[in-house]
């Protein structure tokens, strides 16, 4: 059994593999914590545990999913196993329901009433372009008043004063679905907050789905996440959670919010988004705060490659049963890569066809053969730039439906979508074998050596 339970099990399981990165020198809140965060994020430097951020109480982690390594660590699998990891959990009839508690270590402290503020909170200001502290890491945990099911995502919240947040809703998050079914939608809509917390629970919070994505988390587990009622509000809130903060929406009362580093690599629009009022803040002794660098490659993969990446997978496997998938976090989920064994001359466009429908977030495909490591952005520009002859390999499919965001398309998201024929056409001409040098482990090689 997986021995990740809470966030803290995690981060020791990626400190024993050497995917934990921990900072003891003094860093700032406003960007610093960031800019250290995607550095490494970027170099595969290891998720960031910063052991003495300047202005907060507690410890600070980011990066926990952000890699394939630690993605695969996470889910308690090999690398080359996550996306049948991810399709076997996403399929309702292997989810496991959690399981109701009466005590949660997060109980140990609360704030209500007169003593709160959410100024005991180290919310950090991210990007340049941000538009004050957001909280970006805390997975709302909500409850559809109709059907009484459970529901988990992210939004994005910009802290406003002591008592409140502006609270970001897309049009397709269950959230809003759930306030505005209700016989008053703009009544206080009941929530709360989680932070810190099992990675299985944060990749279930990052799917669209008609089910209670803790049934997700519970599969990744292979047992019941335990849960306990929140103080102030009729929600269940993960047990292992580090922090928790319960409060009201207010759908009608608003206030503008934004922007935020967004996931397409750019500062999203500000938004007039409803309020939340904040009722209880609780926390376990000895917290650790957790954040996501928004823009960056976690945001990524939680939003857009872990979710995706089985059902490009399912529509490219019609047609090549063996096909292997990829949405790589640093072109965003805007592009998928498509590894094969090339057997005809026109099988790669088709290929990249299928993937293109496979979802509307994915606007380039390029398609490459086995000796191609599809998850090194190095490897596939390799590929294209050695493998494609334009005019005949390249494809595009103008005026289709992309994500609204897409900052290619119009202000409905309609773009040319286009697809690669990066395969070796050996029938052009044959070269044989692609130079490989084997990696080595450098340290034995570089620095002091045995006399």
């Amino acid at each position: 059994m997986n021995s990740i339970h809470d966030l803290q099990s995690f981060i020791d399981t990626l400190e024993d593999a050497g995917q934990l990165a921990r900072i003891r020198r003094p860093v700032s809140m406003e960007h610093e914590l960031a800019d250290v965060g995607a550095t490494l994020e970027r170099t595969g430097g290891g998720a960031a545990l910063f052991e003495n951020p300047g202005e907060s109480p507690w410890p600070i982690f980011s990066g926990g999913v952000a890699s394939h390594r630690r993605t695969a660590l996470a889910l308690g699998c090999d690398e080359s196993e996550i996306v049948d990891v991810m399709e076997h959990v996403l399929d309702p009839a292997h989810g496991v329901s959690p399981v109701l508690q009466d005590e949660a270590p997060w109980q140990a402290n609360l704030l209500t009433a007169d003593e709160l503020d959410t100024g005991v909170l180290p919310v950090p200001i991210h990007s340049r372009g941000d538009g004050g502290a957001f909280i970006t890491g805390a997975v709302t945990v909500a409850r559809d008043p109709i059907s009484g099911r459970g529901n988990l995502g992210y939004n994005r919240m910009l802290r406003l004063d002591n008592r409140r947040f502006g609270f970001n809703v897309n049009e397709w998050r269950d959230v809003g679905t759930f306030w505005k079914s209700r016989d008053e939608p703009d009544a206080p809509f009941p929530i709360a907050l989680a932070i810190g917390l099992d990675p299985a629970v944060m990749i279930a919070a990052g799917v669209k789905t008609p089910v209670d994505e803790l049934l997700i988390a519970g599969a990744i587990r292979g047992q019941g996440i335990a849960v306990c009622r929140a103080t102030t509000v009729d929600v269940d809130v993960p047990v292992g959670a580090e922090i928790v903060i319960e409060g009201l929406l207010h759908p009608s009362v608003r206030e503008p919010e934004g922007p935020l580093a967004e996931f397409h690599g750019y500062h999203g629009e500000p938004w007039n988004s409803p309020t939340f009022e904040v009722t209880a803040i609780s926390w376990r002794d000895d917290p650790i705060y957790q954040t996501i660098v928004p823009g960056s490659f976690e945001h990524v993969y939680l939003g857009n490659v872990l979710p995706r990446e089985p059902l490009l997978r399912r529509f490219v496997r019609h047609l090549d049963p063996s096909a292997e998938v990829h949405i790589p976090p640093w072109a965003n989920g805007f592009l998928a890569v498509v590894r094969i064994e090339r057997d005809n001359p026109g099988t790669p466009k088709n290929l990249a066809l299928a993937a293109l429908a496979a979802h509307l977030n994915i606007r380039q495909v390029v398609v490459v053969d086995r000796d191609v490591d599809m998850y090194q952005a190095t490897e596939v520009q390799w590929a294209l730039a050695n493998r494609v002859y334009w005019p005949d390999d390249v494809f595009t499919v103008p005026g289709a439906q992309g994500h609204e965001m897409d900052p290619v398309g119009d202000q409905r998201g309609v773009s040319t979508k286009v697809g690669f024929d990066a395969t070796y056409k050996r029938e052009k001409r044959e070269y044989g074998e692609r130079v490989h040098y084997p990696s080595v482990n450098l340290s034995d090689y570089i620095g002091d050596q045995p006399g």
